[in-house]
């Protein structure tokens, strides 16, 4: 199930987003950054803060049976100036164990529904260039690149632009 994250699930975002960050930047981003400067303790005051102030609508996706959280989001109305009217996913990460398992899929149906409730009728995602995992995934959700580039500044590497709709 997906819902809402809580301050409760602060810790456990912060978990999947090192474990998925050191799994699919390994060889985009530096071993210094992903095993010395990114660290669970970290994050967890990122997240929390996010969530108090509502910077991004963070979810999760949770196995209702065990209560175990999965994946985790942040998704919202697109920050970028040409793009006013679009909704975007700004962030998804699936813990490594369960990748492939159909929770990233559900997690993108989700944030598409939730756009499409709000009236949008285009969907942006930035992936890092080099970031093969997720440009395949989100080709194979009929996501293309469309000719828009950008660094992202914590790590100083380009991104593009993938929109769908």
């Amino acid at each position: 199930m997906i819902r809402k994250a809580t301050l409760n699930d602060s810790t456990r975002i912060a978990e999947i987003d090192v474990t998925s960050s050191r799994y699919a930047y390994k060889s985009i981003v530096s071993e210094k950054f992903l095993y010395e400067d990114m660290s669970v303790e970290k994050r967890i005051p990122v997240y929390e803060k996010w969530i108090s102030q509502n910077r991004f609508d963070l979810y999760v996706y949770e196995n209702p049976e065990t209560g175990v959280i999965k994946g985790m989001m942040g998704i919202g109305i697109c920050e970028d100036d040409d793009k006013k009217d679009a909704f975007e996913l700004h962030f998804l990460y699936v813990e490594p164990a369960y990748m492939r398992m159909g929770v990233g899929y559900e997690m993108l149906r989700f944030y598409e529904q939730v756009g499409k409730d709000k009236g949008c009728r285009e969907y942006v995602i930035w992936v890092l260039e080099d970031n093969e995992i997720g440009k395949s995934f989100y080709e194979k959700n009929h996501y293309c690149f469309d000719g828009k580039e950008k660094i992202f500044k914590r790590w100083n590497k380009r991104e593009i632009r993938y929109v769908k709709g």
